[in-house]
């Protein structure tokens, strides 16, 4: 008997649990779109260097494209549809809004969820490429323009609204740290 070229596996996303049987072969993008339905994660290049396709893996980015859907069995996925809490916007949804951080809107959803991790990775003192003193004793680095522009770097906008999304997850940030 030839092995088997499918799974059975059960995704959390968004807090709900979807028992599925995918092929083996299968992307976590492809079983978000194609087998949940849940299609505000958008395809791009297919291929990891756009973007448009990142979603939260407990917690961390992820381009969902090249991620197998077996691969995610156990782990927390949160896709733009579960950034929100109920009616309430994220503070970076609300951000991007405010300042019109998005023109056709294909690359939001990947950049959002990329912003909701990069201001949980600052504010946890991830240096990035962009970070002059990585010593842990200095501290977080100021979340400057530059550094926003360097940890959002993997995410692409056709639009060119990137002035307008570097505001917006400086806002996001800002409004979180408020917060806490």
């Amino acid at each position: 008997m030839p092995p088997s070229t499918s799974s059975d596996l059960t995704l959390s996303v968004n807090g709900e649990k979807y028992t599925l049987t995918v092929d083996h072969r299968t992307t976590l993008l492809d079983a978000l779109r194609e087998r949940l339905d849940l299609t505000g994660t958008k395809k791009g290049c297919d291929q990891g260097q756009c973007g448009a396709c990142t979603v939260l893996v407990d917690g961390r980015r992820a381009v969902s494209c090249l991620q197998l859907a077996v691969a995610a069995e156990g782990r927390e996925i949160t896709t733009i549809e579960g950034v929100a809490e109920g009616d309430q916007l994220h503070p970076v949804q609300q951000a991007f809004l405010d300042l019109d951080g998005f023109q056709c809107g294909y690359c939001t959803p990947g950049q959002i969820c990329s912003a909701v991790a990069v201001i949980e990775e600052h504010a946890a003192g991830w240096p990035s490429a962009a970070t002059d003193d990585i010593r842990p004793e200095a501290g977080p680095p100021p979340l400057t323009p530059e550094e926003i522009r360097e940890r959002m770097s993997g995410n692409l906008c056709r639009c060119g609204a990137y002035v307008s999304i570097v505001q917006a997850v400086a806002r996001a940030a800002e409004t979180k740290g408020a917060a806490a």
